[in-house]
């Protein structure tokens, strides 16, 4: 059984971007639910100024994130109108597949971090 993979980028919001961001995601969220049944959770959660957001995927593998990096890339390259991504964090919890490190090297750019932490024990019930 493949093991769930998860993601959580954050970034900083530009000034006076929030609400035009939003509408941008909610047009990403109907693109997900539409294209991609293996996504678990999709979800943009901000901070209590809105000058902060995180996205939150949690994938049924590492494949999936892949797949999702594909679908969304015209929609990623649009963020950067909203979103500051000097001041990115990038979180990947799992094993990610070669093509996955290399997106995110792409879309972090020099100098953005990119944490990776692989399983060592538990359990899921998503399968």
């Amino acid at each position: 059984m493949a093991e769930p993979f998860i993601f959580i980028g954050t970034s900083a919001v530009k000034e006076g971007k929030l609400e035009e961001y939003r509408k941008h995601f909610q047009d990403v969220v109907n693109l997900v639910d539409e294209r991609e049944p293996r996504m678990v959770h999709f979800a943009l959660y901000l901070n209590a100024d809105g000058t902060e957001e995180s996205t939150v995927q949690v994938h049924r593998d590492a494949e999936n994130m892949a797949f999702h990096m594909d679908l969304i890339a015209d929609h990623v390259q649009q963020a950067r109108d909203y979103l500051d991504f000097s001041k990115m964090n990038i979180q990947i919890y799992g094993t990610p597949t070669e093509d996955v490190v290399e997106q995110m090297r792409q879309l972090a750019g020099s100098g953005v971090p990119v944490t990776i932490k692989t399983p060592v024990t538990g359990f899921d019930r998503i399968g």
